[in-house]
C-alpha cells in the first residue's frame, strides 16, 4: 500500500473503527489512470499557453476599472463560451479605480556628481500624486518599517527610504515577501506620522537589478497622505550606501497618479455541471486583473488560463465528475479584494455545498504540489490524491496556504487548497514590466493545468464528500 494511502487509511479507522475502513484511501487508488490520462493530454494537447496568449494579446494591462479589465472579462466571458461551460455568468462587483500618470520622475538632485541621474520607479498602486511641480528633498535611510517611527523629528520634511530586504536566506521567497511587504502597504503611514513629505520602497524582490516593482500602498485615516513610489533594488542599494558614507542625498520626485471614483467590475463564472451531486461545489480560479504595467502572465493570467484549462481538458476526456467544479475569475485581487469578497456575499446560501476551493495564484512554473488549510481527515484524503502526481514532481502537500480570493470563504469551513508551482524566480518578475508571456513555458503551464485538473478530478468524483473544516 502507498505510504498516503496508508495514512489515510490509518487516520480514518483510528478516528471513527466502527463506521470507517480504508475504504477512500482504496478509492483513491483506482484513480491512477484517470490521473495519467490527464497529465499526458495536458503535454499532448494542453491549451493553457495558448489561451494565455490570446489573453495578454487581448487585456496586457488590466487594473480595476480600467479598459482593459472590462476587455478580459469579455475575452474571458467569450472563452467559456467557446469551452461550452455550463451556466456562464458575470457576477458584477464595486472596484476601485486608481490610475497611473505618464509623469513618473525620479531623479538625484544631490549629490552634484550625479544630479538629474534618473532613479527607477514606480508609483505604489492608490498612491497620492505628489504636489504641481513635485517634491524636492533629502532622503532618510531605515531598515525597516519598525525603524521609522525612532527617526522622530529627524524625518520631517524629507523623503523616507524603506530599504528592508526581502530575507535571500529563506527557502520560500513567499515567507521573505510576506515579511517584508509591509513596508510596501503601511511604509507611507508610517512615514507620515513623522512628518515625512514622501516615502520610497525597495522593491519586493530578492534580485538585484534596475527593474522596479509596483504594488498595493494603504493609507489610514487621520495619518496625511503622501506619496509613495517603488524603486528598484539597485537603486536603493546606491542610496542606501551613500547615505552611510555621510553623503547628502537629495532627490526630485513627482508623480500624477489619481484616484478615481469606484465603478463596476466583474467576476467571471462558468461551471463543469456534476453528473450525480451537481448541487455540491468545488471552485477552481484565479484572478482576472493584474497590474498596469507588463502583460500580467505570471500574475494571474496564467493561473486564470490554468482553471479554464483543467475543466477543458477534463470535457476532452469525458471525465466528468460526481460534483460540479465551478471557475471563478476573480476581479479585483490586487489592489481590493472586491472578487473574493462579492463571491462569497453572492454564494452565502451555497457555503455549506461548497467542498473545496482551489486557487493558482503563486506563478506558473514547474509545478511542485499544493499547500492547504485542511483539517487532519480532509488533509489525509487529499494526501494520498497528491501521491497519485509523484510521476509529475507535483505530489507534495504542505500544510498551510489558500488563496486571496478564496480566502473569504476559509470562514465558512470550505477547504482552501493553494497551487504551487516552483517559487524560486517568480519575484524576479512581480508585478513588473517583465511580468509578460515571453517569461512562460508552455509545457509548464499546462503541466501545472493538469495537475490542477487531476486533484479537481479525484476531488469531485470520489464517492465520499472531503470533510468540511470547522468554522472558526
Amino acid at each position: 500500500m502507498p505510504r498516503s494511502a496508508l495514512v489515510v487509511a490509518l487516520l480514518l479507522t483510528s478516528l471513527c473503527p466502527a463506521a470507517r475502513s480504508a475504504e477512500p484511501a482504496d478509492e483513491v487508488a483506482t484513480y491512477q489512470e484517470a490521473v495519467d490520462r490527464i497529465l499526458a493530454a495536458s503535454l499532448r494537447d494542453g491549451r493553457a499557453y495558448e489561451m494565455l496568449a490570446e489573453l495578454c494579446d487581448v487585456a496586457p494591462r488590466r487594473l480595476a476599472g480600467s479598459p482593459g479589465a472590462a476587455a478580459a472579462v469579455e475575452w474571458a466571458r467569450h472563452t467559456m463560451q467557446q469551452l461550452e461551460l455550463d451556466d456562464i455568468r458575470l457576477q458584477e462587483v464595486t472596484v476601485p479605480h486608481w490610475v497611473r500618470s505618464d509623469v513618473e520622475v525620479l531623479r538625484y538632485a544631490e549629490p552634484l556628481e550625479r544630479a538629474g541621474d534618473a532613479i527607477p520607479m514606480l508609483a505604489l498602486g492608490g498612491s497620492v500624486a505628489t504636489p504641481p511641480g513635485g517634491v524636492t528633498a533629502e532622503v532618510v535611510v531605515v531598515g525597516g518599517i519598525d525603524e521609522i517611527a525612532a527617526l522622530g523629528e529627524t524625518a520631517r520634511g524629507k523623503i523616507v527610504l524603506l530599504n528592508g530586504r526581502m530575507d535571500p536566506g529563506l527557502v520560500n521567497p513567499f515567507s521573505a515577501y510576506s515579511q517584508a511587504v509591509s513596508q510596501r502597504s503601511r511604509g507611507a503611514v508610517e512615514a507620515a506620522k513623522v512628518g515625512a513629505v514622501a516615502a520610497l520602497v525597495r522593491s519586493m524582490t530578492n534580485a538585484m537589478d534596475d527593474t522596479p516593482h509596483t504594488g498595493a500602498t494603504r493609507y489610514a485615516d487621520g495619518v496625511p497622505r503622501i506619496p509613495t513610489a517603488a524603486i528598484s533594488t539597485n537603486a536603493a542599494a546606491e542610496i542606501a550606501a551613500l547615505v552611510a558614507s555621510g553623503r547628502r542625498v537629495t532627490v526630485h520626485f513627482e508623480q500624477q497618479c489619481r484616484t478615481l471614483p469606484d465603478t463596476e467590475g466583474h467576476n467571471v463564472i462558468g461551471e463543469l455541471r456534476g453528473r450525480s451531486s451537481p448541487e455540491e461545489v468545488l471552485v477552481v480560479g484565479g484572478h482576472l486583473d493584474a497590474w498596469d504595467v507588463g502583460q500580467g502572465a505570471h500574475d494571474d493570467g496564467g493561473g486564470c488560463c490554468q482553471a479554464l484549462e483543467a475543466v477543458r481538458l477534463l470535457k476532452s476526456l469525458d471525465l466528468i465528475p460526481r460534483r460540479t467544479i465551478r471557475v471563478v475569475l476573480f476581479a479585483n485581487e490586487e489592489n481590493g479584494l472586491a472578487g473574493g469578497k462579492g463571491y462569497l456575499e453572492g454564494h452565502l446560501d451555497q457555503m455549506d455545498r461548497h467542498v473545496m476551493a482551489l486557487e493558482s495564484d503563486s506563478g506558473v512554473y514547474t509545478p511542485r504540489g499544493f499547500r492547504t488549510n485542511a483539517n487532519p481527515e480532509a488533509f489525509a484524503v487529499l494526501e494520498s490524491i497528491s501521491a497519485l502526481l509523484d510521476s509529475a514532481g507535483a505530489g507534495q502537500l504542505t500544510q498551510g496556504g489558500g488563496g486571496a480570493d478564496i480566502g473569504p470563504m476559509r470562514s465558512h469551513g470550505v477547504v482552501q487548497v493553494g497551487y504551487q508551482p516552483d517559487p524560486q524566480r517568480y519575484f524576479d518578475l512581480h508585478h513588473t514590466h517583465e511580468d509578460t508571456l515571453d517569461k512562460v513555458s508552455p509545457r509548464e503551464i499546462n503541466l501545472g493545468a493538469g495537475v490542477m485538473a487531476a486533484l479537481l478530478y479525484v476531488v469531485a468524483d470520489l464517492e465520499q464528500t472531503l470533510p468540511r473544516n470547522p468554522a472558526p
